[in-house]
Formats: C-alpha cells, sequence, structure tokens
C-alpha cells in the first residue's frame, strides 16, 4: 500500500463546511480555526487509569479472558499503540468514549497510566476537522494514518464508506490502512518506526498470530525483500488448491455492493455467495481472536 495523497479540492470543501458550523471559540478573528485547538485535538495525554471510568452505557459488558490476556502481555511490552479516546467530567475523572478492551487489558498488565486522546464537549466538528487538517500531514506514518480513520470511525461514527468519501478515496485503501491495526503490536510498532516497509506488513495482514510474529521476525533477522517473503509464506502457508473458489464476477451489482457494505460493516474480510435459486450463503474471516472479537462487537455479541 503506497502512501495515497488525500484529494485536496474535496477535502477542503469539507474543512470550509466545517468551520461553518463551529463554535466561535475554536476560530481566531480571521475566522479560521485556531492551530491550538486543532493540536488539542489531535494530541495524546497519557491519563491515569484510575481517572478513567467506563461509560454504563456502553452495550458490551462480556469479554474473552484469554484474549485480554494476550493483550495484556503484549502492552505490557509495547505499551498502547492505539490510544484510548474520554472526555473530561467535572469531578476531574474521564469517561471511556472508545478502547474499553484496551482499558481492560492495561489494567491487567498492571499499568498506572495509558495514552488518551481528551475529547472535548460538543466537538465534533472540531474534531473532524483537525483529523482532516492532520491527514494532509506529509510526515505522517501509515500507522497514524490508520489511526485517524480508525478515530472517524469510533468516534464520528463514520463508516469505511464515509470515511472515504471526505478524504477522496476508494472505500479498499481505507480498509486496507484500517487492517494494519489488525497486526500485532510489535508489527504495528516496527511499521510506526520505519523498520517495516508497509508492503511487507501487507503480507502478514490476515495470517494466524503464530505464523505473523514467524515471518515478522524472519524479515527483520535476515533482511527479507518483499519477494523473498513471499517465498517463505509459500512454504509456511501451503496455497490450497483443491476446493472450489468464490468468484466475485458472479455476483450482480446489488449484492458486490451488499457484500462491501458487510466488509465495511465487520472491518473484515465477507464473501458472500449467492445462488440464482435465492440460497448462498456469507463467509466472515478473522485472522485472531482480536478479529474475532470485532466481528462480535459489530454483532452486539459476546464468547460466553
Amino acid at each position: 500500500m503506497s502512501k495515497s495523497i488525500p484529494n485536496k479540492d474535496l477535502i477542503g470543501k469539507g474543512l470550509r463546511s466545517l468551520l461553518q458550523n463551529m463554535d466561535a471559540e475554536y476560530k481566531n478573528p480571521a475566522g479560521k480555526v485556531q492551530p491550538a485547538a486543532i493540536e488539542k485535538a489531535v494530541a495524546t495525554n497519557r491519563v491515569a487509569l484510575a481517572n478513567i471510568v467506563v461509560n454504563p452505557k456502553n452495550p458490551r459488558k462480556d469479554f474473552d479472558q484469554k484474549a485480554l490476556q494476550e493483550l495484556a502481555n503484549s502492552i505490557k511490552l509495547h505499551d498502547i499503540i492505539q490510544p484510548l479516546t474520554v472526555s473530561a467530567l467535572s469531578d476531574g475523572k474521564y469517561q471511556l468514549i472508545a478502547g474499553e478492551r484496551r482499558f481492560r487489558a492495561a489494567k491487567l498488565a498492571g499499568l498506572l497510566d495509558v495514552p488518551a486522546y481528551i475529547r472535548q464537549v460538543n466537538d465534533k466538528e472540531l474534531l473532524e476537522l483537525a483529523l482532516l487538517e492532520n491527514l494532509q500531514r506529509v510526515d505522517l506514518n501509515e500507522i497514524e494514518i490508520a489511526l485517524s480513520y480508525q478515530r472517524m470511525m469510533d468516534e464520528l461514527s463514520y463508516t469505511q464508506e464515509q470515511v472515504a468519501e471526505r478524504m477522496g478515496k476508494d472505500r479498499s485503501t481505507i480498509a486496507n490502512y484500517i487492517r494494519l491495526l489488525e497486526l500485532p503490536p510489535s508489527i504495528q510498532a516496527a511499521v510506526r518506526s520505519g523498520q517495516l516497509s508497509v508492503s511487507l506488513a501487507k503480507l502478514l495482514i490476515g495470517r494466524e498470530v503464530d505464523k505473523q510474529l514467524f515471518i515478522f521476525k524472519e524479515i527483520m533477522d535476515k533482511g527479507l525483500t518483499v519477494r523473498q517473503a513471499e517465498a517463505l509464506l509459500k512454504q509456511v502457508i501451503p496455497n490450497k488448491t483443491n476446493g472450489p473458489k468464490a468468484n466475485p464476477n458472479q455476483l450482480s451489482p446489488v449484492y458486490k455492493k451488499l457484500e462491501d457494505k458487510l466488509c465495511d460493516h465487520f472491518s473484515s474480510k465477507v464473501h458472500l455467495q449467492h445462488q440464482k435459486n435465492g440460497s448462498g450463503k456469507i463467509t466472515v474471516e478473522y485472522a485472531d481472536l482480536n478479529g474475532l472479537n470485532k466481528i462480535l462487537e459489530a454483532m452486539q455479541l459476546s464468547i460466553s
């Protein structure tokens, strides 16, 4: 995945529209948003875990303990890659907006504080503008871009298709960035630091975690190229030649659009097969327990 340049014409229209609706306190005398307000909206802060309270309206109550412990073990080594999002309360506490699973895993890991975005009151327009402005920077790495897209989905309730429209990109481009956040934290950290190229990271997406980590170690230890890594993958994960292969061209435009919407909803690969007699099946892929939990969360279900 090459780092694509945002469509500045589309983004410019979006910024002008947001400025019109934004509270005056965020603007300077010239009517433009204050740089300090943007910086505050995208900055991360360390917030004490003891000062964060979970939103009681959060519909998700049950979490898979094994997956939480695995995440906690990773956090001990790499800290939290994707910050939590909180809003300030009047008593000096913070209410959790997004990231309850990371919050619980951080407590298991024994962390005293965590990185967090602190949302302001009634700042939806400011947040969107800040994210759009931030995404136009040329020095962002791919993980930072993916985190910004994920924030738009988590905090602005945008779908991948809506994010794509705001950014002037294809939905598949947004989906590819978001999928980088499914990689283990150690691999995300390597992409973020520039030690691992996105081309190599893409090869690891959708694999089992143990295979991801094995290939990642081989890449780092031996300095493998993309072609060499692909060859190693074929040895570790042989191609399945038996069994029918889904042909996306068999789907009518209506059902292809439905398949895209399902991919968007679950933030995962979805295969829809629909026969002329009305029968068919839907397959939702996941690479690990984290991916499964995301699918269950989208369905408001849990592993009991």
